[in-house]
């Protein structure tokens, strides 16, 4: 598993870095794609039971609401999240009227699915588009994911005191604490490393945007975690080797997105 896990990452990781590179229209298709998958995996895991969100509205919506961050001049995202609210409605309402007798909890599973990954995965497409925005979104995701780095190495080796038994029984505040630390060093590290390319970001908000970051990233991943141990599966699908599903990956990312994007133009925009 470790094996596969580390060859996944040799290939995903400079691709990723590439995309995020180039941005532009690389990255917002990139961004769609995978969303739109983990849209899918999401509505995936529901589809299963008795109960039938839509997949089209849940994929479609997701991506519409994403990309929508950063249409030019006004921010069309409350107004796209209104014309999805007002059609699933309409549709599942629809569904009730020719016997889908889940369809009041449908509704509720296809906004949710929107509204986590769509709405959530947004903050990360903008990300890449403010000021700097290369640099910023490199110390956030690549952040989280020194944070998962970190937990997993110690946690394996000296975790004892566990976080939830009943949500995700392999996570230790041991991993935890490590997770952080990996974090906090590359942040610093990095913000070093970007100080004299940049004009607002150094090795102080390097490691305060770290910091942020790995501290959000349990709360990320025990959500996605709690949605799993639903349906009694171990991961949301098997498309990468060694990590799972897309939504194994980007739910901490979604987390990390939403806190680096307000933590930035609060503090650190001028």
């Amino acid at each position: 598993m470790l094996s596969k896990r580390i060859q996944s990452a040799a290939v995903f990781i400079p691709i990723c870095l590439l995309v995020v590179y180039l941005g532009g229209w690389v990255f917002l298709v990139a961004a769609a794609i995978i969303l739109g998958i983990g849209a899918w995996e999401f509505w995936h895991m529901f589809s299963q039971t008795e109960y039938s969100p839509n997949v089209f509205i849940i994929i479609l919506g997701t991506i519409c609401l994403a990309l929508s961050r950063i249409i030019p001049n006004y921010d069309y995202s409350s107004l796209i999240f209104s014309v999805l609210v007002l059609f699933s409605m309409a549709y599942h309402t629809h569904a009730y009227e020719h016997g889908v007798k889940t369809a009041g909890i449908d509704f509720c599973l296809t906004l949710g699915v929107i509204a986590y990954i769509g709405w959530l995965g947004g903050y990360i497409v903008a990300l890449r588009f403010l000021p700097e925005g290369l640099y910023w979104i490199i110390l956030s995701i690549l952040g989280v994911g020194m944070s998962d780095i970190g937990a997993f190495l110690i946690g394996s080796r000296i975790g004892k005191h566990k976080i939830s038994q009943r949500v995700s029984p392999n996570k230790s505040w041991e991993g935890y604490l490590g997770g952080i630390l990996f974090a906090c060093i590359f942040g610093a590290i990095f913000g070093m490393l970007i100080d004299p390319l940049s004009t607002s970001i150094n090795a102080g908000n390097g490691f305060l945007l770290a910091l942020a970051v790995s501290l959000s990233s349990l709360a990320g991943d025990l959500g996605e975690s709690m949605l799993k141990r639903q349906f009694n599966l171990k991961d949301s699908s098997h498309l990468i080797p060694g990590h799972g599903g897309v939504l194994d990956r980007i739910d901490t990312w979604l987390w990390a997105g939403v806190i680096s994007y307000y933590l930035i133009l609060w503090l650190w925009i001028k």
